[in-house]
């Protein structure tokens, strides 16, 4: 039977006193160990003025399946991963990558237990220092440590709230990973990412998420470096941000819900006239609410359609027709949320303060009703 390939990827950049000491601890501690897996090692290296590199060739003489990329010059740490991602599926028909720092920030012993998760089944294998048994140095600063806690808060919350991946993944930022290929990274266009930089993880892990990865967490107790530089730069944080935004602002959900509200934004301006011109003309306090909401219905079918599900837009007048009235039985519930609450609003504070009972109705109790049915319901998408 043949061994499923894991290609151990490092990216290196004037790490000479510490590369030559991990290649011979990996190969000699660590891959001896992984009964189940082919392992190879990569290293990829911007041209190292310390000669980091030429370590790498000297024990290729000595080790098969420890192989080199070489940059011209500094790319950094996301250009690095890429070119690597692409050597270890292209050249060495990797079935697992593993993201993995040269300098034993990474404790090596943590590479067979990424494996054994993806034994198990898992698609993507995260190492948190978040989770019990994880852990940061002791020696980290504030800073670092105000960096790695609200920054990560943060950006999970811009990538992923309020779905489920928001609450399962604890460290967006980790370094260590292990990611299935097929299905997964070699479905990623490597040449379009959003950034070359740290926020390549960001985006990496976003994408994973999207194609449906299954994810799990291990313990990381991040080390403190001993030698050589960092290789967070002083605009990670910008970089970071960067990558997450754009992720979240060209998702399809995203772009959807930001039409979706524009929508209920004009429903919300027809609701608030209807609210006025139904109490303008006399109307009971009940018929007011109901009139003004039904107007606001017919008013977000209509731009819903046109607009926000465009893409499962419908044209033929009886579909329309049928469409309408299933939209207007589920709107019942916002009909409903709406009346009631405020009548019951008006009637406790009184009629003056209307015009703001309404935002409130919509924005903490319909908005969420709605764009639940609209999802589930009404533009739902036919399974392929």
């Amino acid at each position: 039977m043949v061994k499923p390939k894991a290609v151990v990827i490092i990216p290196t950049y004037n790490e000479a006193e510490t590369i030559g000491k991990m290649i011979k601890y990996l190969f000699a501690k660590i891959f001896p160990l992984i009964k189940n897996w082919q392992m190879k090692l990569l290293v990829v290296d911007d041209t190292s003025p310390d000669g980091t590199y030429k370590i790498v060739q000297q024990l290729q003489e000595k080790h098969a399946d420890l192989y080199l990329y070489l940059n011209p010059k500094k790319m950094g740490i996301g250009y690095a991963y890429v070119v690597g991602f692409k050597y270890a599926m292209e050249k060495l028909s990797a079935d697992v990558v593993i993201e993995f720092d040269g300098d034993f920030q990474h404790p090596p012993e943590t590479i067979p237990v990424l494996l054994s998760e993806i034994n198990r089944g898992y698609d993507y294998v995260l190492g948190s220092r978040k989770i019990k048994g994880g852990s940061v140095p002791e020696g980290w600063g504030i800073k670092r440590k105000f960096f790695a806690l609200v920054g990560g808060l943060v950006a999970r919350f811009i990538l992923f709230f309020p779905s489920k991946a928001f609450f399962k993944i604890t460290d967006p930022t980790t370094g260590l990973k292990a990611s299935r290929v097929k299905g997964f990274v070699d479905r990623m266009d490597m040449d379009h990412l959003y950034s070359k930089k740290f926020g390549y993880k960001l985006e990496f892990l976003y994408k994973m998420v999207n194609l449906g990865a299954k994810i799990k967490e291990i313990p990381l107790k991040f080390k403190l470096r001993k030698v050589g530089s960092s290789k967070i730069a002083p605009d990670t944080a910008k970089d970071i941000f960067h990558s997450v935004i754009l992720c979240r602002l060209n998702d399809e959900t995203t772009s959807r819900f930001l039409k979706f509200s524009v929508v209920g934004f004009i429903g919300y301006l027809v609701n608030a006239f209807g609210l006025w011109l139904f109490a303008k003309l006399g109307f009971l306090e009940g018929f007011i609410w109901l009139l003004a909401t039904e107007l606001a219905i017919i008013s977000n079918f209509t731009w819903n359609n046109l607009w926000t599900f465009s893409q499962q837009k419908f044209t033929k007048s009886m579909t329309i027709l049928k469409k309408f009235l299933q939209f207007n039985l589920t709107s019942s519930g916002a009909l409903v949320i709406q009346t009631v609450m405020g009548t019951l609003l008006t009637f406790l504070f009184g009629t003056q303060y209307r015009q703001l009972y309404l935002p409130l109705i919509i924005v903490f109790m319909v908005l969420p009703y709605n764009w639940l049915m609209y999802n589930r319901v009404i533009w739902k998408k036919k399974a392929s």
